[in-house]
């Protein structure tokens, strides 16, 4: 589920990124130029494509359905946005079945109410609309081995996991509750809304627990995640790195205030970015140990089906 104010349409790819993309926009830098560049490309037209969605383009939903057919077919398409990023598309061997899985996951989140029954809806839900969007930034980063796609889907899914926990009351007003139904008690989005004013209560208690378990599933998958930064070039696993860790602090700093959900979104500053930098760099300590550790299959039981998942 990603994130905006506003549409992106007609901003460069690095004004978008800028606009919209805090913590990606910072790791950017530890990119080369074509690297980051591609990375800004993509990540803009990921942007656009949750507009479109979110109806914040005109005729968004229906020209998002173009383009997911124009995907299936093999088609160039007429739709400008398809159109400008075709070409990018092919030169980086983007798989158009994964970016038609993350169209799937945005079109899901159009839904008059969203309210995931269990850990499986989250995890393939998960998997859509960020597992997809590591599989893409494979391309990016010059990374072709196979074995490192599994690892990437798992660092995809950690950041939404944690993106899911810190929006868990503004998803509410929205009538979205991406916390399984089965770990609130089948509590529906309007009544997490309400329960916010009363963290004390029944209700709010179970949501916070909710959170608590939602962040420790996403350790699981971030630690998936850190094992497979050494397949990547250094200075991508240097950016990826970092990038985990920003965006990890979100959830760090939501359980030191005590999983309080309610009282309003996680930030991070300049200097705790800056120190999440430092301690990234640890990570390429890594590269030296024996060779990467296999993936952990039980953490894709759930995503059988989906594309590059074995």
């Amino acid at each position: 589920m990603l994130r905006h104010d506003m549409s992106n349409e007609r901003l460069t790819s690095e004004e978008s990124l800028a606009a919209n993309g805090r913590s990606f926009h910072w790791a950017r830098r530890f990119l080369g130029q074509r690297m980051g560049y591609d990375a800004a490309r993509l990540y803009a037209f990921c942007r656009v494509l949750d507009d479109m969605a979110d109806g914040d383009i005109a005729a968004g939903p229906a020209r998002l359905q173009v383009i997911r057919a124009d995907l299936l077919a093999g088609r160039p398409g007429a739709d400008p946005a398809y159109a400008g990023f075709h070409d990018f598309m092919h030169q980086r061997a983007f798989p158009p079945d994964v970016i038609v899985a993350l169209i799937d996951g945005l079109l899901d989140d159009q839904k008059p109410e969203v309210a995931l029954a269990n850990e499986t809806e989250l995890l393939r839900y998960a998997y859509r609309v960020a597992g997809t969007v590591g599989l893409l930034m494979c391309h990016v980063l010059d990374c072709h081995d196979e074995a490192a796609r599994a690892h990437a889907i798992d660092l995809g899914i950690a950041m939404q996991l944690t993106n899911i926990a810190r929006d868990v009351l503004e998803d509410a007003e929205m009538n979205r509750r991406y916390i399984p139904g089965d770990w609130v008690g089948g509590a529906c989005p309007a009544t997490i809304a309400e329960a916010a004013a009363r963290p004390e209560g029944p209700v709010a208690q179970q949501v916070t627990m909710a959170v608590k378990r939602l962040l420790a599933l996403a350790e699981t998958f971030y630690a998936s995640g850190r094992r497979g930064y050494g397949y990547l070039p250094i200075r991508a696993h240097l950016a990826i790195a970092v990038a985990a860790r920003v965006y990890r602090q979100i959830g760090v700093q939501l359980a030191d205030a005590g999983h309080a959900w309610h009282a309003g979104r996680q930030v991070t500053s300049s200097a705790t970015k800056a120190g999440c930098s430092l301690r990234a760099m640890l990570t390429l300590t890594d590269r030296f140990a024996p060779r990467r550790g296999l993936h952990d299959p039980s953490l894709h039981s759930s995503l059988q089906g989906l594309p590059y998942v074995v």
